[in-house]
């Protein structure tokens, strides 16, 4: 796996009896940072990201290693099939006991939504029907984005496609926008006031070199291997489909792709990713303690 990110940050600057929540984009060193507060203060480390929660894709998914999970305790990692349906409300049900357990929570991801439901609330949207998510995956994103109202076009990253069809759903499925439905949430399970909420802000160049190494490396530490065993059973309308190379691996094991080609594709959807990550944190995270990366110090 790829080498972790140093962070300008000690573990005793940290309340040892507050949750600690960790942002970051891919590839920023999250995991390494929350590991180091484990052993430094006690406390589980909680998945906070909406791909890291399924089985198939843990090399790709970038979940922690088997070493990595043997020197703290993690929950919420790979403990879902990779063809099972997830929520951030899920996330949340699933969330909610280790934030009264007997063990202070670490909980680290790079999911915006999941860190700003728990610490905000989540509006109690009933759950879409099967037949108008079928009829949502045959529309094109132009189509979903011209359905919507002008209020909810204006709060969604258009060129996010499962945010846009998030909201197309809903409204098709209630007859209320999702954002009606965001203004009836209720109080979060976690203030803001009451954690320690970190979000690692690398410079972009760093990044994108560690973005690339960590694929070559996840292609040394068998993804390919990975992508051969999930490979029968594979379904690009899966959400743990979604996870970043799973595709472009798929594509190379089918001969569309070579496997130079899959590589880039993977490495520039992931920088994308990063990218849309970074304009969360700006946008929804002005109260988090801000950690510059890298650390040279």
């Amino acid at each position: 796996m790829a080498s972790r990110a140093k962070t300008v940050i000690d573990p005793s600057e940290i309340p040892p009896d507050r949750p600690v929540l960790i942002y970051g984009p891919t590839a920023s060193g999250k995991s390494a940072l929350a590991l180091r507060i484990a052993e430094a203060q006690g406390g589980v480390i909680v998945n906070a990201d909406a791909l890291q929660v399924y089985r198939g894709w843990p090399i790709l998914s970038a979940q922690p290693d088997a070493a990595e999970q043997a020197r703290a305790p993690h929950a919420l990692y790979g403990h879902l099939p990779f063809d099972a349906p997830y929520s951030t409300g899920d996330w949340l049900r699933d969330v909610k006991p280790f934030l009264s357990g007997t063990e202070r929570p670490i909980i680290v991801g790079g999911t915006g939504l999941n860190f700003t439901a728990l610490t905000e609330g989540l509006a109690d949207i009933p759950k879409t029907p099967q037949a108008i998510r079928t009829e949502a995956d045959a529309m094109t994103l132009g189509e979903m984005i011209v359905a919507l109202d002008s209020e909810t076009r204006a709060g969604l990253d258009l060129m996010n496609r499962a945010r846009v069809q998030r909201a197309w759903e809903v409204q098709r499925a209630t007859g209320r926008s999702i954002r009606a439905w965001q203004a009836d949430t209720p109080p979060p399970l976690l203030p803001l006031s009451e954690a320690t909420p970190l979000v690692l802000v690398p410079d972009v160049d760093w990044l994108n070199t560690r973005i690339t190494l960590r694929f070559d490396q996840m292609i040394a530490s068998g993804a390919l291997d990975e992508a051969r065993a999930m490979r029968p059973d594979w379904d690009p309308a899966l959400q743990s489909s979604r996870t970043i190379g799973a595709a472009e691996l798929i594509a190379h094991l089918d001969g569309d792709l070579t496997l130079d080609a899959a590589r880039e594709a993977a490495v520039i959807a992931s920088r994308q990713y990063a990218k849309r990550q970074r304009t969360w944190a700006r946008s929804r995270m002005g109260d988090w303690r801000r950690i510059a990366l890298p650390d040279d110090k």
